[in-house]
């Protein structure tokens, strides 16, 4: 796009932006956004323009609007970790164990699909996952290297693309269930039978409890966080198909604002699961390499990073939300209420 065009396309909201301020957080954060976006394309393909400055300009004196009301934003932020997303998840138990039901279903099929027929995960593999990665994976076992798929030379760098593209399945997981939640329960159908084809490789060759100890490092958290997305997918899709004492719209509307918010909860889940794959499972995976001198970990450090994973998603997304509600907590349209009293602290 020609400077002249984007600039006539964006000054009339950079205008706005810089000369009618707002006080809403919310509004704040969109123009952020949005100028950053801008800022962005502007330093890309006009680095040295005025207009590149005047954009970072406006975009500055936000941040600053915002870094003034961060005691606000940090409380809000506590107060929604803390009360908010534990309750909001506790109204929808029923849906996350119907999901993970269902889950954990897919993954059986892909078990047993695979113990019928011996053809099958590779053939999965080929078609559904990238050709060439069941052979890649059992030659790595026969030369003594079962896990060398999470070796790599810049740790950093498989951070950040697993990072990345766990959070994007995880979004693209909750869009899809807008299709009346079909397209969320597809996305599971292919990771479960994914899960299960290839959680059987390492079993049918004798390493299973190896594969436990060093693969679910990462994938405790990992997992139960698609099994949670696939949960708001579920509650985004049935918004439209069970509206209960609300019009359609409404419902939907409600859905979608808990099944965003019950997403955007999984970033840090995700960030987590990526950092143990791309550092600490890929330690473990020298400890049952054959004939290695690189550092591997010791068993029982595994042990205490899975027990630990699976009791932070218990008792975060389960015990904490139930035992919450218990002690007289709840959300009433969007507002924190104990014993029937609006809660503030």
């Amino acid at each position: 796009m020609r400077e002249a065009r984007f600039i006539k396309k964006n000054v009339d909201k950079w205008n706005e932006y810089q000369h009618q301020e707002t006080k809403d957080p919310d509004e704040m954060a969109d123009r952020f956004v949005s100028l950053l976006d801008d800022l962005s394309y502007a330093k890309t393909f006009y680095p040295k323009s005025k207009v590149t400055r005047w954009i970072n300009g406006i975009a500055g004196g936000i941040y600053q609007s915002i870094y003034q009301n961060k005691k606000q934003d940090f409380s809000r932020v506590f107060h929604f970790w803390k009360y908010e997303l534990p309750l909001l998840f506790r109204r929808y138990h029923k849906v996350f164990l119907f999901t993970f039901l269902l889950f954990i279903s897919f993954v059986f099929i892909g078990v047993i699909s695979s113990t019928t027929d011996p053809d099958y995960a590779r053939q999965f593999f080929n078609h559904q996952v990238q050709p060439g990665y069941y052979d890649h994976t059992i030659a790595s076992i026969q030369k003594g290297d079962p896990f060398g798929v999470y070796k790599d030379d810049n740790p950093f760098s498989m951070f950040v693309q697993i990072a990345y593209n766990n959070i994007s399945v995880a979004f693209k997981t909750v869009i899809f269930g807008v299709l009346f939640g079909i397209g969320t329960i597809l996305f599971m159908w292919t990771n479960g039978l994914m899960l299960g084809c290839f959680q059987y490789i390492f079993f049918s060759q004798g390493l299973g409890w190896q594969s436990v100890l060093v693969i679910w490092i990462h994938g405790t958290i990992e997992i139960s966080s698609v099994v949670i997305a696939s949960c708001a997918g579920i509650i985004l899709g049935t918004g439209w198909l069970f509206p209960g004492t609300y019009s359609r719209k409404q419902s939907f509307i409600r859905g979608a604002k808990d099944a965003v918010k019950i997403c955007i909860s999984l970033i840090p889940f995700f960030i987590i699961a990526a950092f143990f794959e791309s550092y600490v499972t890929h330690l473990m995976s020298n400890t049952f390499q054959r004939n290695s001198t690189d550092i591997g970990l010791p068993i029982p450090f595994s042990i205490m990073i899975l027990a630990g994973s699976f009791l932070l998603i218990l008792w975060y997304f389960v015990l904490y939300p139930i035992h919450l509600q218990h002690s007289g907590f709840e959300l009433k349209d969007g507002k924190l209420v104990k014993d029937g009293i609006i809660y503030e602290n």
